[in-house]
This record gives structure tokens, sequence and C-alpha cells, in this order.
């Protein structure tokens, strides 16, 4: 099962939709990601089947240099299978290619898979937001990775692209390769 990066469109809305309330309880609503799609500084991003079906999303905000990752989630029948690294190297590569300089993101302090995920890719915590997940009241670790725009980041996404294609779950690294 061949499984590429595309933006996300208006028809597989609704199973973005289907994963952010499962993994998210409901983050976002259909109309909030219509707008992403609508909104030049904003980039949503699938990592799909052949058959179109969505196993996992993520979004980034072109805020002036910042790419700002707002939202990322993968099915829970697909966690550790590399789909949550794919979406990172997708994201960091628009990142890169739209000249941004540098990425932020928050993340539960609790989300230990995830801090470790960013970990992987260089994000470093360079601070905490109290309270800032109002439903539970959790902290937030604010996460940071600088140097996007620099030429040598190509190289380190070439070589995480390679990573990537090791990973017996990621058959196609399409999509976003050639871009």
């Amino acid at each position: 099962m061949p499984i590429r990066l595309v933006e996300v469109t208006r028809e597989i809305l609704p199973q973005i939709r289907s994963i952010d309330q499962s993994c998210l309880g409901g983050l976002w609503s259909l109309e909030s990601y219509q707008q992403e799609i609508d909104n030049p500084h904003s980039y949503l991003l699938a990592a799909i089947t052949e058959d179109r079906i969505v196993l996992g999303f993520a979004c980034l905000w072109s805020v002036l240099e910042e790419a700002h990752i707002t939202i990322l989630a993968v099915r829970p029948e697909y966690h550790r299978q590399g789909l949550g690294r794919y979406l990172v190297w997708g994201l960091l590569k628009q990142a890169h290619l739209r000249g941004l300089e540098w990425a932020t993101l928050e993340v539960r302090a609790s989300n230990i898979a995830a801090i470790e995920l960013y970990k992987n890719f260089g994000f470093t915590i360079i601070g905490s937001r109290r309270g800032y997940y109002q439903v539970t009241g959790e902290d937030a670790l604010i996460m940071w990775l600088k140097g996007l725009h620099h030429p040598e980041f190509a190289q380190t996404l070439e070589n995480w692209e390679q990573e990537i294609r090791q990973n017996p779950y990621i058959l196609d690294i399409a999509g976003l390769s050639n871009s």
C-alpha cells in the first residue's frame, strides 16, 4: 500500500475531520480546515494511500520568516509506523522551499512520542505555556528549529528523505520528493 504526501483538497476534508475528532477531540471544525485550504499562508498536507484513504495530516502556517506547525495527527492504528516523521519532513521541506528561516510548534508536555519525534528533527525546547490546552489545563512545550533557509538545510532534508525511504511502511515517497 504505497503512501504519499499530498496537499489537502476539499474532497478529503471529511477524513481529515474524522482523524481530528478521534486524535485531537475535534480541535478544528470542517469550516476551519476549508479556510486553511484557501489561505495562501497555510499549507495543509496529508499522507494518503493509493485508494485516497487519509492516514494522517499536518498543517503549517507561514508567519513572516516562521514556519509554525499548528497541527499533526495520525490515525491511531498507524502510530509508530513513521507517518508522523513523513509528515514533519513534508512540512519542513515546504518551509524550506518557501524560504522560511525557522520552525516553531507547541506540543503537550505529556506527549513524549511527539516530543521525541520533533527532537529527532533537531527541534529544541525553548519554553512552555502554562495551561495552554484549555480542555485539560495541560502545559504546552514550545519547540523551535532554526536555519531552514540555509542552503545546507537542503542536504539535511535529503538525508532525512533517505532515512524515510528505508521505512518499510512508507513504500512510496512520491508527492513532495521532487518539488
